[in-house]
């Protein structure tokens, strides 16, 4: 992994000659927001690592949940020294097949972030909290409600029960 400058706070981060170059930016003010920012770029890495190991998870008992999405929402504060830092991220993961479908669902869940490299590794100083939602067609609305009520009482905010209301819409 290679990173150059554009100009400003934008980044080119190149991969390999076999894929093409990623743009990254700083949102406004810093930046342009033209590009992903880095702390959306740690959130996707969780989710990517954190679904592609839930994915393998259920490929071993020949499950096929697809397609599994992952929603991260980043929480940042200052720490002691007053610098922003990354403190908390909250990963919905959605299979794309009926929980009562998967063989073995329970077991799959019980270990699957144990095997995730990227959030093994960040958990040592950034919290992840992560949430598994097994099916949107027949999704509980009361333990949804109760992650989202849990969620409210921690943050204090709106966004999260909005977003787990878009969920139970099957919107999001």
């Amino acid at each position: 992994v290679r990173l150059t400058q554009r100009r400003d706070y934008q980044f080119d981060i190149h991969f390999g000659a076999a894929i093409a170059p990623l743009l990254t930016d700083e949102p406004a003010p810093l930046g342009s927001g033209e590009g992903p920012s880095p702390d959306q770029l740690l959130a996707a890495a969780v989710g990517n690592c954190l679904s592609a190991s839930l994915l393998f998870s259920l490929r071993k008992y020949k499950q096929q949940p697809e397609p599994i999405t992952a929603e991260l929402t980043v929480e940042t504060g200052r720490n002691a020294e007053n610098r922003l830092r990354v403190n908390t991220l909250r990963v919905v993961l959605k299979l794309g097949q009926p929980a009562a479908a998967l063989q073995h669902l329970d077991r799959a869940l019980a270990s699957f972030e144990d095997f995730c490299t990227v959030t093994q590794s960040v958990r040592g100083s950034i919290e992840v909290e992560v949430h598994e939602v097994e099916d949107l067609a027949e999704v509980d609305r009361e333990r949804l409600g109760t992650l989202a009520d849990e969620d409210l009482r921690a943050r204090g905010g709106a966004a999260w029960n909005r977003d787990v209301e878009l969920m139970c819409r099957g919107v999001g």
